[in-house]
């Protein structure tokens, strides 16, 4: 099983539903630059800036790309800053090391955590997995939530080159469970897009797979 690849060729025209702004922060701006240039899989460029946190009162704020070192960091920011309660991924161009994003992700679930997505946010890919693991998660206006296969570095093969029923779709069909993700939605992420491209999900599709918690959960 190979890592989630963070790759794109092109940047798509932004949702109809998002207007524009006259001021857009420069680092979605470094991000998407990244996202159009970088490929990152199980063989990640040396340049890449491993994901971090910066505490902010209640907060920790979340930048990078999600390696081997995340879990390390996930217990750190949980065992020094027990005041943290929400997690603010400003942009998060995907994982590494699948393995590793998933052992962070269960421990922001376990202690509780929640996750946010700003306006000029941008998350991908094994970021949007580990988006998943908040209790509360909630995403502002214009934030983006891109989607795609995984892919296995080593063959090139691709999610949808396996059948269902296949053991190679078990870790995220696992993880999704343990999330309370609906199972479609993994389907639909290695459908609606390649490894080598992404998707940005639409407000219908973020609410249509529970992608974000109903307004309820956070009250």
């Amino acid at each position: 099983m190979g890592t989630k690849f963070f790759k794109q060729k092109k940047r798509f025209s932004s949702s109809s539903e998002c207007p524009l702004r006259k001021l857009i922060s420069i680092k979605f701006y470094l991000a998407l630059l990244l996202f159009i240039f970088i490929g990152c899989g199980n063989d990640c460029p040396d340049n890449y800036m491993p994901a971090s946190f910066v505490v902010s009162d209640s907060t920790a704020i979340m930048n990078g790309v999600i390696d081997g070192t995340t879990p390390s960091r996930v217990r750190d920011l949980i065992a020094n800053y027990p005041e943290v309660h929400t997690i603010i991924m400003e942009n998060i161009d995907g994982s590494a090391n699948d393995d590793s994003n998933l052992v962070a992700a269960r421990l922001v679930r376990k202690h509780g955590l929640n996750t946010h997505i700003p306006s000029n946010g941008l998350v991908a890919s094994g970021g949007t997995d580990f988006f998943l693991a908040g209790v509360v998660r909630t995403a502002e206006e214009c934030a983006k939530l891109g989607v795609h296969s995984w892919a296995d570095d080593e063959d090139d093969t691709e999610g949808t080159d396996y059948p269902r029923d296949h053991e190679c779709h078990k870790l995220f069909l696992d993880y999704y469970a343990e999330m309370d993700i609906p199972s479609a939605f993994y389907w639909f992420t290695l459908e609606i897009a390649p490894a080598n491209n992404i998707h940005w999900m639409t407000t219908e599709e973020i609410e249509l797979y529970h992608v974000t918690t109903p307004e309820k959960a956070a009250e």
